[in-house]
């Protein structure tokens, strides 16, 4: 055993695992199919063990593991998705808004068939129309846009970066995403050494198989969000909280997901149980960042905006379902009770248990220390993801990236785990496979439960933190 592990700990053993993975990502981007679950689960395996191997090695630098993480990125500079669709409508939306069209007012098909020139709108020619429709689907094509707007200054930066060509918009979008995965590298490391923590944990986010495939190979804005959101957070710990605000501002205007993150900061900023202390600071966190993210809006603003906007948000509490969890459960007694989908009630009613858990979570939930903070903001986002009635694979990024500045280790495992959804989508065309459901998230919850058996739903210790280490070992040494 101990030859083995000098060997794992080896330069030997990293140069194969790079080798392995330069292979694997190639096949990931260049040559699978989604329908071949198979290939899939094998590559994501092969790039999981060598991501490991190469966190773990004692030879590998800091900065080495950063090069590494870049150059695999790299790999699918190039290359179109084929892990998702989503990327056509993004270049569809960046592209009708440098046409002067609002995303938020017509939906793909109304643009085709040319309804908005009556409302006294100029007939435009959108780039590869018919190509970005064929690609996106009807589903996607048949709904106003739901990314706010800064997620839809992302689309026109690249749009505009890419001209009249998909690849090159691609290419662009890609680049962005780098980008926000270098700032995530760098406010990551910042934060864990305030945290008195392994600076090689973020790698756990940087060297990620899923964040490469998930958000740097299949262009999902996530990472942007994270940026903006960690920023924040690091901010708030610093104590500079107008620019925290600010921040986190941004990143709900990328994506919703931290919005219904805010009450768990009121706690933070006011520790006591007399609610006494530092509402000053606290209104102006909340302020900025209610400010910034509403006041992104205001360039989209119309007569039908709200109800339009609403009503696509609505679709994936109502509507869409796939790779739940509770829901699921609860759609089953559905059937078996009244005889049909009751998604349409239901989703009604799951989004206000996910509000009045996550305020209570935020009123009432003892927050003593930054790392209670990120353990609180870990299992209220997961707490939203278990309650949904849609997790698709890339949502996972946001409780993985929270959970590396805590002990919780059930998030890294899901970020695995979550590859078993796409068993849903085979040969024969889209049929979700329900036990890879159950196996997903039996996985989770039982290493949820190892999680709490160990440190239970606090994520500070009583115990005084070790100093950092210059090596992998601090993974699993720091009690934090």
């Amino acid at each position: 055993m101990n030859a083995l592990k000098t060997y794992l700990q080896g330069s030997p053993a990293a140069v194969l695992a790079i080798l392995f993975s330069l292979v694997a990502y190639y096949f990931m981007g260049y040559e699978l199919d989604r329908s071949d679950f198979g290939q899939l689960m094998g590559g994501v395996l092969i790039l999981f063990a060598a991501a490991g191997l190469l966190i773990y090695n004692p030879k590998l630098k800091f900065w080495h593991l950063v090069l590494i993480g870049v150059v695999f990125r790299l790999i699918h500079i190039v290359v179109t998705p084929n892990l998702s669709q989503d990327f056509y409508r993004f270049i569809w939306d960046g592209r009708i808004i440098l046409a002067g069209l609002n995303p938020y007012d017509f939906t793909v098909f109304e643009i085709l068939t040319e309804q908005y020139i009556s409302n006294f709108q100029d007939p435009v020619s959108i780039a590869d129309a018919q190509t970005l429709f064929n690609g996106m689907g009807d589903l996607n094509a048949s709904h106003y846009s739901n990314y706010p707007p800064l997620n839809q200054g992302f689309f026109v930066l690249a749009a505009w970066l890419g001209g009249n060509s998909i690849l090159g918009t691609v290419v662009a979008m890609r680049v962005l995403l780098i980008l926000a995965d270098l700032g995530i590298l760098w406010i990551g490391k910042k934060t864990l050494e305030y945290l008195k923590m392994d600076s090689k944990r973020i790698f756990w986010y940087f060297l990620n198989p899923y964040i490469i495939i998930e958000l740097t190979g299949n262009l999902h804005f996530e990472g942007s969000m994270l940026f903006f959101l960690l920023a924040g957070i690091y901010l708030v710990l610093r104590k500079h909280y107008v620019l925290a605000g600010c921040l986190i501002g941004f990143s709900i205007s990328v994506k919703l997901i931290p919005l219904m993150l805010l009450p768990l900061f009121f706690r933070y900023f006011i520790p006591k149980k007399t609610f006494q202390g530092g509402f000053k600071n606290l209104f102006e966190f909340y302020g900025f960042a209610l400010i910034i993210a509403a006041g992104s809006f205001l360039a989209f603003l119309s007569m039908d905006f709200l109800d339009n906007f609403s009503k696509s948000i609505g679709l994936w509490f109502q509507t869409f379902e796939f790779n739940a969890s509770v829901y699921y459960i609860i759609r089953w007694i559905g059937y078996q009770t009244v005889g049909w989908n009751i998604i349409a009630d239901v989703g009604k009613i799951l989004p206000l248990i996910i509000i009045g858990v996550l305020c209570l979570l935020g009123l009432f939930r003892k927050i003593s220390s930054p790392k209670d903070l990120f353990s609180g903001l870990l299992l209220a986002v997961s707490f939203y993801f278990l309650l949904s009635t849609t997790v698709h694979p890339w949502y996972v990024a946001t409780p993985l990236l929270l959970s590396i500045f805590t002990r919780y280790r059930f998030a890294l495992v899901w970020s695995l785990m979550i590859f078993l959804s796409y068993s849903a989508y085979g040969h024969q065309g889209f049929d979700e496979k329900l036990h890879m459901v159950a196996i997903e998230y039996l996985v989770v919850l039982a290493v949820f439960i190892w999680d709490l058996k160990r440190i239970g739903f606090r994520a500070s210790s009583s115990t005084p933190l070790p100093a950092q280490s210059n090596d992998a070992s601090g993974l699993e040494a720091d009690p934090s």
